[in-house]
């Protein structure tokens, strides 16, 4: 019985996950907090037209999925054909652990993606990395989906 309800879990949770990493895009503007959620910064406008700006992880991993290097894969084509931009990769983490726990996995988050963009031909001088840890959810709340929404590596345009 506890099996069962076990795997109704993961399973609930990796549908969650495909769900958001198949149709996660955010529009260009301006970033700012809305109650206890960061909205996000300036998106590199192309991620606004049909390639996500976001990669989800699972609990406390740094490992990119399947479809988060898909999504790197096409943001580093565009980015190859753009030279003249430049990136940030911001790492979260959700609300459980520590501050500098998850400060320390939303860096490896980021640099996982860094390191996925440069095997792809963009060169690590275009690509800065900022970890927010757990202060900036996109979704405040305390359960598994929630959680999963807030696991992510985001790319930004660099001012």
């Amino acid at each position: 019985m506890e099996f069962n309800k076990i795997l109704k879990n993961a399973l609930l949770v990796i549908v969650a996950c495909l769900a958001l990493s198949a149709c996660a895009t955010k529009k260009a503007g301006t970033g700012q907090m809305q109650g206890d959620v960061y909205t996000g910064k300036d998106t590199v406008e192309y991620l606004a037209s049909g390639v996500p700006d976001r990669v989800f992880f699972a609990t406390n991993e740094s490992v990119l999925t399947t479809a988060s290097r898909e999504t790197l894969r096409k943001q580093a084509a565009w980015l190859r054909k753009n030279s003249k931009i430049n990136i940030v990769l911001e790492g979260h983490a959700d609300e459980r652990g520590t501050r500098e726990y998850n400060l320390a996995l939303g860096e490896r988050r980021a640099n996982a993606a860094k390191d996925y963009l440069m095997t792809y031909g963009v060169s690590s001088d275009r690509i800065s990395v900022l970890s927010y840890g757990k202060e900036r959810p996109v979704d405040s709340g305390s359960n598994p989906l929630s959680w999963s929404k807030n696991r992510r590596s985001v790319t930004v345009k660099a001012n």
